[in-house]
């Protein structure tokens, strides 16, 4: 059974930086599709960032060129470097992982049915 732990989570002014960690057990982390989502209070879950078992990564457009996404074989974790925050990016942080090898189109990568398996989350919180 895989499980997922997020930590790494605060508050911190716009502008500022933070890096999540997603530590996984019970399967591989390079054998499986990861990816991060959030969830706003009262939005849906959203994709923010993906990485395949290729190493091709995905970005949602609002994180593009912001947020960085990247893991380590030998820690079996996964990472999002969340840099120039904005307010807007205040949400609950989701790492989820897909051990499965079935075929997707590559938007399909930051959607929330193609995940398996998901972590508690961790809050990330922005003040302008």
């Amino acid at each position: 059974q895989v499980q997922l732990v997020e930590s790494g989570g605060g508050s911190v002014q716009a502008g500022g930086s933070l890096r999540l960690t997603c530590v996984v057990s019970g399967h591989t982390i390079r054998t499986m599709r990861m990816g991060w989502f959030r969830q706003a209070p009262g939005k849906e879950r959203e994709g923010v960032a993906a990485i395949t078992t290729a190493n091709m990564i995905y970005y949602s457009d609002s994180v593009k060129g912001r947020f960085t996404i990247s893991l380590d074989n030998a820690e079996n974790s996964l990472y999002l470097q969340l840099n120039s925050l904005k307010p807007e990016d205040t949400a609950m942080y989701y790492c989820a992982a897909d051990p499965s090898f079935r075929p997707i189109v590559n938007w399909e990568l930051l959607l929330e049915s193609t995940y398996d398996f998901w972590g508690q989350g961790t809050q990330v919180t922005v003040s302008s």
